[in-house]
């Protein structure tokens, strides 16, 4: 049994599959791990969202960004943007079960064995494990209940951007949601800035990454992310993992595999430049 982690698929099904076949990977003895963000820019969502349902315990994958924002275009909530490229799965004829699939998966993995956590943006450096569990199991559990198109209304926006205990209602969950799923750079207390997209080396100090500020998960657990695409998989300290490598983009999928820490990739299929 081996352990595949996969950053941010976006769609690529076809990179995924060769990606999978270059380890053999067999889901009747093999786990897969996703950085999230399934769907989006890339041009097969739909095979992609069937294929890793049909997965069944095989897969454990986490929530990103797009694929919270895909649920609130199948909400009503905000507009289908046409370089998303989702008009294939929202007109499939499945849409109503894939949906109700996707809004049941969990925005955060933990294995204590294996001392691994995966979060599609990362872990703020104000979380502890214990923390972190609680607040992604909050917008869970909001996600599985009728009243998700409450939350996914209230979810776009900036602010609150400093984790409190007295957070609360649909702005305490907003946070965390920012936090695990849009989350790049921080202040060096551990507050978020959500406006800053530059590559590490052009950030305007103070602002850090947040994987550059000590906290008590990464002083504990190795922490796989995905999200960053420019940062192509490099620049992170020891025990922290970037799997996206922006296969959508004209760049490669990436995986690593666990238990030897060997990483392999797949070259896109497309070439595009970045457009975040």
């Amino acid at each position: 049994m081996s352990t595949y982690l996969i950053g941010d698929i976006h769609g690529c099904f076809d990179e995924l599959q060769s990606l999978l076949q270059q380890v053999n990977f067999n889901p009747q003895q093999d786990v897969l791990w996703l950085t999230g963000d399934l769907v989006a820019r890339g041009p097969s969502s739909l095979d992609v969202l069937r294929y890793i349902k049909s997965l069944g315990s095989s897969a454990r994958l986490v929530l990103g960004n797009h694929d919270l924002h895909l649920l609130a275009v199948f909400a009503g909530i905000t507009r289908n943007k046409p370089k998303d490229r989702l008009n294939s799965l929202l007109e499939a004829e499945d849409i109503d079960a894939l949906i109700n699939w996707l809004r049941r998966q969990p925005l955060l993995q933990v294995d204590e064995e294996k001392k691994l956590v995966m979060a599609h943006a990362g872990i703020t450096p104000q979380w502890d494990i214990a923390t972190a569990k609680r607040c992604a199991a909050e917008v869970e559990k909001v996600l599985a209940s009728d009243s998700y198109p409450l939350f996914l209304d209230a979810m776009y926006g900036d602010m609150p951007n400093n984790w409190s205990e007295e957070l609360s209602g649909l702005s305490r969950l907003r946070f965390i949601s920012n936090a695990l799923t849009r989350m790049r750079y921080c202040f060096p207390n551990g507050q978020l800035d959500m406006i800053c997209k530059e590559p590490p080396e052009l950030a305007t100090p103070p602002l850090k990454p947040w994987f550059d500020i000590p906290g008590p998960v990464t002083g504990e657990y190795t922490v796989a992310f995905g999200h960053w695409a420019s940062l192509e998989g490099k620049g992170t300290p020891p025990g922290v993992v970037g799997l996206d490598t922006g296969c959508c983009w004209g760049g490669t999928l990436t995986l690593l595999r666990w238990e030897d820490r060997r990483f392999f990739s797949q070259p896109s299929n497309r070439q595009q430049s970045v457009d975040e």
